[in-house]
């Protein structure tokens, strides 16, 4: 026998947080315990709670796929529609060893609520494959990503449920989905995936969407707590395509980030990283592992420990359930600006509420992403594409106009951000739910 397969870094990591006694709730717990809280400020009847809380529909499914060395492998895949009473469902196919039902039920909830808190025209869904797709060949991810959406695709459609990007998956992979679909129909529907390949009519902008939105919600912040972004410090954890883009653009703005992490571990310079060499070693090399030996930083003996180090702007950017309760009083940053979906357990925001740390929630923070997913669907609608100018003017007045109504209702029900989040998102899902009313 070959020696045991090394656990994922996700399983790592939350085998870590239960050991220390870090993590007492899943994902959708969690974010169900947002909802509960959300649901008490607005008053919520149980009618109303039955119309907007539980997933609307939930797919399972076995795809069966030939390997390449003539095998078959079985792959367990989801698909969950949380919410479709504001339009099509919205939300990405990740492909990760450590998906489960759990966490894809609360991702559809996060979108619905996401789509509602920048106000587009959209509910929310989630889907996931069980299966490491670093280990398949280009062959293999293709038949695979076909037959999810095969699979599926009585869910699909441009008015239906639009897929995008999200762990694992890529503008290829959305390129097989929208052939998939096509085929199936008989003609070229490009609206039924976002975050394609620009040929096949794909958005300019998407790739840094998230981070972009994010920086957008620093700069309102930066406007109510009276400070400059030059020369902040900044810790990200993360350094995918919304950390790694996130640490570009603070850069670029004259922000210090002293403290860069991805699977490989967290690196630390409290003068300062240089960014554009770390980008170029990750494009070599594909992950940070090494940057210590040619560029002057440390590397942490504990990764965590990025997510408590004294800095003004902390952005968690990598997994869910990362400050929790039992960690939240080492946090030091002056704000948390969470790039990840539920970085933040709900009973670690309160913890963080009363330190006076500011948190942009995952659900505004984030939230570029979706939008100029919704960007992209208009063009593909339409027929028309606009400049990255443009996409560019219309996410920034997605986000200011979602960061004010926010921190509006946080000062009018005298709560935090993120309950505000909630508050003004629920509240347009019930609205639109009682206005379209019961079928039958």
């Amino acid at each position: 026998m070959g020696s045991p397969k090394p656990p994922s870094l996700k399983k790592a990591l939350k085998k870590r947080n239960l050991d220390m006694g870090l993590q007492s709730t899943t994902a959708f717990e969690n974010a169900m315990t947002q909802f509960d809280d959300a649901a008490g400020i607005l008053k919520l009847s149980k009618d109303q709670i039955a119309l907007i809380k539980q997933p609307r529909r939930i797919v399972e499914t076995k795809l069966t796929v030939r390997m390449d060395d003539g095998h078959i492998e079985v792959f367990t895949a989801y698909r969950v529609q949380h919410n479709i009473a504001r339009g099509p469902a919205k939300g990405g196919v990740r492909f990760h060893p450590d998906v489960s039902l759990d966490e894809v039920k609360a991702l559809a909830f996060w979108m619905t609520v996401k789509c509602a808190v920048v106000n587009i025209p959209m509910g929310g869904a989630k889907g996931g494959v069980i299966v490491d797709p670093t280990k398949l060949s280009y062959g293999e991810r293709e038949r695979l990503s076909r037959l999810y959406f095969t699979e599926m695709i009585d869910m699909f459609g441009p008015d239906r449920d639009i897929p995008a990007p999200d762990v694992g998956t890529d503008a290829q992979v959305m390129a097989w989905f929208l052939d998939a679909y096509s085929h199936h129909h008989g003609n070229y529907v490009p609206a039924v995936v976002t975050g394609k390949p620009i040929e096949l009519g794909g958005s300019h902008g998407r790739v840094q969407a998230t981070a972009q939105g994010m920086i957008y919600c620093l700069h309102e912040a930066a406007e109510i707590l009276n400070f400059s972004i030059p020369g902040t410090t900044v810790a990200i954890q993360g350094f995918g395509n919304a950390g790694s883009n996130a640490a570009i653009l603070l850069h670029a703005a004259g922000a210090k980030v002293v403290a860069i992490s991805d699977m490989s571990g967290a690196f630390y310079n409290p003068d300062g990283l240089d960014i554009p060499a770390a980008l170029a070693h990750v494009k070599e090399k594909h992950k940070l592992k090494g940057i210590e030996k040619t560029m002057k930083c440390t590397l942490m003996d504990d990764p965590m420990e990025l997510l408590f180090l004294p800095v003004d702007i902390l952005i968690p950017a990598a997994l869910e359930n990362q400050i929790v309760s039992r960690n939240a009083d080492k946090v030091q940053a002056k704000i948390v600006a969470e790039c990840a979906n539920g970085p933040v357990s709900q009973k670690a925001t309160k913890i963080l509420e009363e330190k006076g740390i500011f948190i942009i929630p995952d659900i505004l923070c984030n939230a570029g992403g979706v939008t100029v997913s919704y960007l992209e669907w208009v063009q593909n609608r339409l027929g028309y594409y606009w400049t990255k100018d443009r996409i560019q003017k219309e996410l920034r007045r997605y986000m200011v106009d979602a960061f004010t109504t926010i921190h509006k209702a946080s000062q009018e029900y005298k709560v935090g951000m993120r309950l505000a989040a909630y508050i003004v998102a629920l509240d347009r899902v019930l609205t639109a739910s009682e206005l379209r009313g019961l079928y039958g």
